[in-house]
């Protein structure tokens, strides 16, 4: 005994129907399954997630204008620029104190560099001035 299968071919706009009124609250899966006789128990829940507004959530969706793309772009360009820029700032600094190094290991002549911070040279007036006041 040989049984046949059928199968039952559903529209795109019939699949979509049921779907939006699925999502609109009109009906329940189960009472859909009823109404339009669709066997299967996975088929509406396949067309859910095919057609429905459901498939949206997970996904980032990015809205942009041409000139807002290109402004990103062009972001983007002046950061490498200052990135790079500044790596170059470093590597002529760490130059410039090694040089000075090496001229102070030759010529045996400290040669000091100049850090006053405004901060702490206003402090240290403040504590000179504060013990010429206690005397």
């Amino acid at each position: 005994m040989y049984r046949q299968r059928t199968f039952t071919r559903y529209s795109l706009a019939f699949k979509q129907k049921v779907v939006s009124e699925i999502e609109s609250g009109k009906i329940g899966i189960s009472e859909a399954q009823k109404v339009y006789d669709i066997k299967g128990g996975e088929t509406i829940q396949q067309w859910i997630k095919k057609f429905g507004k459901t498939h949206l959530l997970n996904k980032v969706v990015h809205i942009q204008m041409k000139d807002e793309k290109d402004k990103i772009k062009e972001l983007e360009r002046q950061k490498r620029e200052l990135e790079s820029a500044l790596a170059q700032a470093h590597l002529k600094i760490i130059t410039l104190e090694s040089t000075l190094k090496v001229m102070e290991e030759e010529s045996g002549v400290v040669l000091k560099k100049s850090t006053v911070v405004a901060s702490s040279t206003s402090s240290l007036k403040t504590k000179d001035s504060e013990e010429a006041n206690t005397q």
